[in-house]
């Protein structure tokens, strides 16, 4: 495993954490005066909004951080984490950052209700989310949650669920939704039914819990798990929002646009080929897990994004309307839709990753993923 980095990187990480904090309450990308003064050249500052705290499913942004591709492009970009506290889309809407990672769905749902934001670059070519529910429970497919305790967390990453049911002509309110934490914990004391997972994440924590039975870890055997991916609901999920006004008239925005998007191209190029490192990164940046369940993130967030036929981060028509359309089917247990009507023409747009693409064009990266492989990752007990 290459350890190369932490190294260095952990003697920042303090000092970044501290510039996290301050960051904050900075101002979005202006005409300022960057991180080069005294006689180096000016770096444009960049503020980017994540959805949720330091970790691999970022790895892509921490890497073109650490490996310098955000100064190479002339940008001193800092990335603000997200616990839950901060909606990336409203703090770009309210003009605190630059950029936002959102998923589509909770940004359309914010579209419908008067955010002027663009979907630039779809880093998330497919969907991670998963229920999972035990072997034995009898629950294989999205139609035999009728009846039964499902779990979501809530804040909009409930839609693929509703979106899923309605698919299968199952009425919402045959369902018992169970707000879960971000763990598994209320599923392996038999709280719910089926949980909610992430293909990175909390199917993970599963993996990584010992069964009381054996003494030995869960086995993927031990449980039934329901891809929306494949099952349908699917919707699409990391993208890179940006200010709709400003990518129309601000000229310095659209330079800035661009080479920001070619930054995070070789960021996540760079995390492909190098998943140990990467999660070296993310571990050096603040993530609080530990290294074989983040190097699982690393590798399984890069199954979501590679191979991305067309380029990375570029937006397919098919898949967008998909989740357009999931999201008018959509009916949660109240009776409340996430939206109502087709979003407006603005609220995707692939003109400005593809400017970004072609800039690369030429460059030794693999811009579509072809030689793209997985690593086999071992979880250990709780992730160390």
């Amino acid at each position: 495993m290459t350890h190369s980095t932490r190294r260095a990187i952990a003697v920042g990480a303090g000092l970044l954490a501290s510039a996290l904090v301050l960051s904050a309450c900075s101002s979005p990308a202006s005409n300022e005066e960057g991180a080069g003064g005294g006689g180096e050249e000016e770096l444009t500052p960049v503020s980017l909004q994540l959805q949720w705290l330091p970790q691999g499913q970022f790895a892509g942004y921490y890497a073109a951080l650490d490996q310098g591709f955000f100064e190479d492009e002339g940008l001193d970009v800092e990335i603000i984490p997200s616990g839950g506290d901060i909606v990336p889309q409203d703090a770009l809407v309210a003009g605190d950052v630059d950029y936002a990672i959102a998923w589509v769905p909770k940004a359309l749902g914010s579209i419908e209700a008067g955010a002027n934001i663009t979907d630039i670059a779809q880093i998330f070519q497919r969907s991670g989310t998963l229920q999972v529910a035990w072997a034995d429970s009898g629950i294989d497919s999205v139609a035999d949650f009728e009846g039964k305790k499902i779990g979501s967390w809530g804040f909009g990453n409930e839609w693929e669920i509703f979106a899923a049911m309605a698919a299968e002509g199952l009425d919402s309110t045959t369902v018992q939704i169970i707000t879960q934490d971000f763990n598994m914990n209320a599923f392996l004391e038999g709280d719910i039914d089926a949980a909610q997972a992430m293909t990175y994440n909390e199917y993970a924590q599963l993996l990584e819990a010992t069964d009381p039975d054996t003494g030995e870890l869960y086995q993927p055997e031990d449980f039934n798990v329901i891809s929306y991916e494949e099952a349908g609901g699917a919707m699409l999920q990391d993208a890179i929002w940006a200010d709709t006004e400003r990518l129309e008239s601000d000229e310095e925005y659209q330079e800035t646009t661009v080479k920001f998007l070619k930054a995070v191209i070789k960021g996540w190029v760079y995390a492909a080929g190098d998943p140990e490192s990467a999660a070296d990164i993310t571990i050096a940046e603040g993530s609080g897990w530990g290294l074989s369940h983040e190097l699982w993130m690393v590798n399984e967030t890069n199954k979501l994004i590679w191979p991305s036929d067309n380029g990375i981060g570029i937006i397919d028509e098919a898949a967008w309307d998909a989740t357009v359309e999931g999201a008018l089917s959509a009916t949660n247990e109240t009776g409340a839709k996430l939206i109502t009507e087709e979003p407006p023409a603005s609220a995707w747009t692939n003109e400005w990753i593809q400017k970004a693409l072609d800039e690369l064009e030429g460059e030794d990266l693999d811009l579509t993923g072809a030689d793209f492989t997985p690593i086999d990752v071992t979880l250990t007990e709780g992730g160390a």
